[in-house]
């Protein structure tokens, strides 16, 4: 199998429903480092897993959209605890429809799985991962 990986960040506030979540109830600020990785199991006609400049300005666009907003003003996420988890989910499943609609170019079509890693600190992270 094949992979590329692109990185940017996403910088958030939010706060979590539930004793689980202790002191994160209330609203704080978070910082994650995104990396996106693109999978297929054979190479392009180019050699290419994924265009690179496509991948990393579709995560830009993406991340870049959630960044620098209060997540518990979202009506996307209204109601949703967004943890790191869930964030991972949500920047695959819109990489994934990105890929679909042809916007990261037709080598894309190749692809079998993404997978997003959103690193939380330097000692803790989550990932989720999807076919496509």
């Amino acid at each position: 199998m094949f992979s590329v990986t692109v990185r940017d960040h996403l910088m958030v506030a939010h706060s979590f429903h539930g004793e689980v979540f202790g002191p994160a109830q209330k609203l704080h600020g978070a910082t994650y480092l995104v990396d996106a990785t693109f999978q297929r199991p054979e190479l392009d006609g180019d050699n290419l897993v994924i265009d690179m400049g496509l991948a990393a300005e579709a995560v830009r666009e993406i991340v870049g959209g959630l960044s620098y907003r209060n997540l518990d003003d979202e009506p996307d996420f209204a109601g949703t605890n967004t943890t790191t988890e869930f964030l991972a989910k949500v920047i695959a499943d819109r990489l994934a429809a990105r890929i679909h609609d042809g916007a990261l170019g037709p080598g894309a079509r190749g692809l079998t799985g993404i997978g997003v890693r959103l690193h939380e600190s330097h000692i803790a992270w989550a990932d989720y991962h999807r076919s496509l």
